[in-house]
């Protein structure tokens, strides 16, 4: 697989709390903010990779891997991939589609559970433009 980004992925019980951990009392830089107003995805720089903390963990108590860590793999054919993985007999927990913040999207975790997104941005997609003036 040729990765062409990557990132960490972690989806906290409490939002807030997290974003003031790793914002305000680690001090990381901001690298991008999406989502809604009021409950934003921030991806943070961490050296030479990304932490995005975004969505929402469930805190019932239950230990299904919702909590742990995930990757976030960005690829250039979503498809080709897919297509590798399940020849493979890799078995894919949600099937590629376009998601409304229009990446495509396909999830499959790894040996122990851990969650792993492939992306591929599509070429219209904002993050495939130059933002600047």
């Amino acid at each position: 697989m040729e990765v062409l980004g990557s990132r960490i992925l972690i989806r906290p019980v409490d939002p807030a709390r997290s974003h003031d951990f790793y914002g305000r009392i680690l001090g990381l830089a901001v690298y991008r903010e999406f989502g809604p107003p009021d409950e934003p995805g921030v991806v943070y720089f961490l050296g030479q990779g990304l932490l995005e903390v975004a969505g929402r963990s469930r805190d019932d108590g239950r230990d299904d891997g919702a909590r742990w860590p995930g990757l976030w793999l960005q690829v250039r054919d979503l498809a080709g991939e897919h297509r590798r993985l399940v020849e493979a007999g890799v078995a894919i927990t949600r099937a590629p589609r376009r998601e409304p913040w229009g990446l495509d999207e396909m999830w499959l975790a790894d040996p122990d559970g851990v969650p792993i997104v492939i992306v591929e941005i599509p070429s219209d997609h904002p993050l495939r433009r130059d933002q600047r003036p």
